[in-house]
């Protein structure tokens, strides 16, 4: 069954969300580490998100809607990079980048899933382009 637009509006705020989550998650995990590079790689990592949160939203809103502007709430069904402060406040490095292996293993799952579905060909290159660079982010935090 082909979906509808609504069907792909879905599934980019859903992706506008991870992408919010991740460029927060990443500013944090840029004012929690101590070491200057991985502050720098942190706050790159945040940069990218939110321009693929920007382009996501640009989609949306050429398909005639508001697009999703905030990261998920915690009492969301999606687990994404939740109070990602608390678990890393005071912590070593080592600690913040566990934090952020799993916020991009989550990342991963969305994209993931997007890809997954049936979408229109232009939708689909921008989604799977982003991917390339999440699936990069989420290697090389790794």
């Amino acid at each position: 069954m082909a979906l509808s637009t609504s069907d792909f509006i879905a599934v980019l705020n859903d992706l506008v969300e991870t992408c919010k989550d991740g460029e927060n998650g990443f500013r944090e995990a840029a004012q929690a580490a101590t070491n200057p590079a991985l502050k720098t790689l942190f706050l790159n990592y945040a940069n990218e998100r939110g321009q693929y949160a920007m382009e996501l939203q640009q989609r949306v809103s050429q398909l005639g809607q508001a697009p999703e502007s905030s990261g998920s709430v915690a009492a969301s069904l999606h687990r994404r990079w939740i109070d990602l402060k608390s678990a890393i406040t005071g912590k070593s490095d080592q600690a913040v980048i566990d934090e952020c292996e799993r916020g991009e293993d989550i990342a991963v799952e969305s994209y993931r899933n997007a890809i997954a579905k049936d979408l229109p060909s232009d939708l689909k290159s921008v989604i799977e382009r982003q991917f390339t660079g999440v699936k990069a982010a989420h290697d090389k935090v790794r």
